[in-house]
């Protein structure tokens, strides 16, 4: 990483707070991770904010002192990670932050090309919660902010999934948009569709079933017309498909066999 001193540093912000440098775990107590926390997330910022951020209960002075301490004690532990410019406190740049990439990846989504990214973006979207079983408010809204960001970009990768003929990524995408919001309609119009895809009309009712009652249940709503419409597709596709098998059945009875034998 050059000659700021800060060696390979790897900041795991997703699933559980870890710092680690190659190999090796680095401890560091809480007070410092919520701090090495909020500049990950929040970037640069002034002394004044953080201590608002991070001690809201503390009088200025006292907040200012614990500000001062936690930074100093980082500053010993893990040289290079804090760049202190005075007011402002960043960490350094070449920190590899995992939000930071998954961000990227996010972003990535939006761009052309996206076909060699799909698979690979799912699996590493599919699990990414900031600090879970944190729950302080400027940590809940970082929590929120990358749901809304995966719900999305699930949402685009079953669309695109769907217009490139891959119904099974379309639907795994689907189904962790409705992991993430079990009433978000455009997740279940992409599910439907990419199980009608694989011509399972009877998975689509049941998906469209699921929903309707959930969305009743929690909400006092009906399915949007547009959803109706295509579910109706399926019904007709489930109907059809029933009266084939019905009359593959009946064909294959031998010839001349009464259908029913009276004792």
């Amino acid at each position: 990483m050059g000659d700021d001193g800060c060696g390979e540093l790897k900041l795991n912000l997703l699933g559980s707070w870890q710092l680690r440098r190659d190999t090796s775990v680095l401890r560091v107590a809480a007070r410092q991770q919520r701090l090495i926390a909020a500049l990950a997330m929040r970037g640069p910022s002034l002394r004044s904010y953080l201590v608002g951020l991070l001690w809201p209960e503390y009088p200025e002075a006292r907040a200012l002192e614990s500000l001062r301490v936690s930074v100093h004690l980082v500053s010993r532990q893990v040289p290079g990670l804090i760049e202190n410019a005075g007011s402002m406190l960043s960490l350094n740049d070449h920190v590899d932050v995992d939000l930071h990439r998954i961000r990227a990846r996010i972003l990535s989504l939006s761009q052309p090309g996206l076909d060699g990214e799909v698979a690979s973006s799912l699996h590493e979207l599919r699990d990414a919660e900031v600090l879970p079983g944190w729950y302080e408010d400027w940590v809940i809204f970082e929590q929120s902010r990358l749901r809304q960001d995966r719900l999305r970009a699930f949402t685009a990768i079953s669309r695109h999934a769907l217009a490139r003929g891959n119904p099974e990524v379309a639907g795994a995408a689907a189904e962790a948009a409705l992991e993430i919001e079990p009433l978000y309609e455009n997740a279940v119009r992409l599910l439907v569709a990419a199980e009608m895809m694989q011509s399972n009309p009877a998975a689509a009712i049941r998906t469209y079933e699921r929903y309707r009652g959930k969305l009743g249940d929690d909400m006092g709503l009906l399915p949007s017309d547009s959803l109706r419409s295509l579910i109706a597709d399926a019904l007709d596709h489930n109907a059809t498909a029933k009266k084939e098998q019905l009359l593959r059945a009946t064909n294959s009875w031998p010839a001349g066999e009464p259908l029913l034998h009276h004792s």
